[in-house]
């Protein structure tokens, strides 16, 4: 017979992921009582008191006391996870903005800032606006780096092992760019750089339209066509980062596709490149028959490599964001009617509706995502106290 031996090390542990157990039952939840919590992580319930009562002491949850009155007896006390524990970042550096979007551990957003940056500056130009842009949202928001426990980045391109862009981007000398190690001077918390189609598509599961799927297909619909995979509820990065990135087929036609909105015969002269696609969009819906020609032609061209990636994968969902979705009325059964011609199933297609913070949001649920490993691997810490943050006067 075999004796099992438990020692002070595996009992450590047991408490520890215990405490992990009843954090999450707390996070995103109501206040909740012990017998609520109980019924959630499968503990008994003397286990969660002594569990909940340990998290309160080291400052993980407080309590909310009872209020109004019952002819029963006491209600009982309920507990709730303090989210103002820690905070993390997320960063969009892009080709014309900057967008910095703070958040507390339950990751309700706190603060943003953006600031505009032109799509041919140069990267000393767009780290000074990245790192202005980070300090304006910390100081708007009452806090210091020291506050942050994850920052993510999104960047355009794939993003490879060291966190760099070396494969290809748009963003003029980006390439030589390590995002991490500059920002590593600011911070002292993770640091983690990840594609922007990437985030996007972590955002629409998150807080988007795709939140009841596990498959995904996130489309980037702009100026630029991209797209982010999800499968089987986890996000698909590829061996060297650059999962997703079939326009760099030419015969996908991605790279080309938006050249149809921007050369539609009746637009006008006063129109730029920047616009275009918006007048066009516009003309389509009032039914001018060339704007119609050349959302049709886009949209071909946007489903070559649609059709692959759903071909291929067979997503539940085929989620169409970036610039292009807030003209989806005229976009998306044009888009919807190419799929039925090219795929043996058709996904619902759906528009995002989270404009350009999906970016953002993606580099949120990520750093949370980090600062949850770091602590199921780690083990719990106590937090500092809190201290009260006074927003910056803007």
């Amino acid at each position: 017979m075999t004796e099992l031996v438990t020692t002070g090390t595996d009992l450590t542990r047991l408490r520890e992921l215990n405490s992990l157990t009843v954090i999450r039952a707390l996070r995103g939840y109501p206040p909740s009582t012990v017998t609520e919590l109980s019924g959630r992580t499968g503990l008994s319930r003397p286990s969660t008191d002594v569990m909940v009562q340990a998290l309160v002491a080291d400052g993980w949850a407080t309590v909310v006391e009872p209020t109004g009155s019952s002819i029963v007896g006491r209600p009982a006390r309920r507990y709730q996870f303090r989210a103002d524990a820690g905070h993390v970042l997320g960063v969009d550096v892009g080709g014309h903005k900057i967008l910095a979007v703070l958040a507390d551990l339950d990751g309700t957003v706190l603060h943003s800032t953006r600031r505009p940056v032109t799509s041919d500056a140069d990267p000393a130009t767009r780290l000074s606006a990245m790192d202005a842009t980070i300090a304006e949202c910390l100081a708007g928001a009452g806090m210091t780096s020291a506050d942050l426990w994850a920052v993510t980045v999104g960047v355009t391109g794939p993003v490879d092992a060291t966190g760099r862009t070396t494969l290809f981007t748009p963003l003029p000398g980006w390439t030589s760019v390590n995002p991490a190690e500059h920002l590593g001077t600011m911070f002292s918390c993770p640091i983690l750089v990840e594609n922007d189609c990437k985030l996007a598509a972590v955002a629409e599961r998150w807080h988007g339209v795709a939140q009841d799927s596990d498959d995904i297909v996130y489309l980037l619909a702009g100026m630029r066509t991209g797209a982010g995979l999800i499968i089987d509820g986890t996000l698909r990065r590829g061996y060297g980062g650059a999962a997703g990135e079939i326009g760099a087929l030419r015969a996908v036609r991605w790279l080309d596709a938006p050249t149809h909105l921007q050369n539609c015969p009746d637009l006008p002269d006063s129109v730029g490149p920047d616009d275009a696609a918006a007048w066009v969009f516009a003309a389509a819906r009032d039914g001018n028959r060339a704007a119609r020609t050349a959302v049709r032609r886009y949209t071909r061209d946007l489903a070559i490599g649609a059709a692959a990636l759903v071909l291929a994968l067979d997503p539940h969902v085929v989620v169409v964001g970036g610039g292009y979705s807030r003209s989806a009325d005229v976009l998306l059964e044009p888009l919807r009617r190419e799929l039925e011609r090219l795929c043996l199933r058709v996904p619902e297609i759906r528009a995002s509706t989270l404009g350009d913070e999906s970016v953002a949001l993606g580099a949120l649920r990520l750093a949370l995502d980090e600062v949850d490993a770091r602590l199921l691997n780690t083990g719990l810490a106590a937090p500092q106290a809190p201290r009260r943050h006074t927003p910056a006067a803007t």
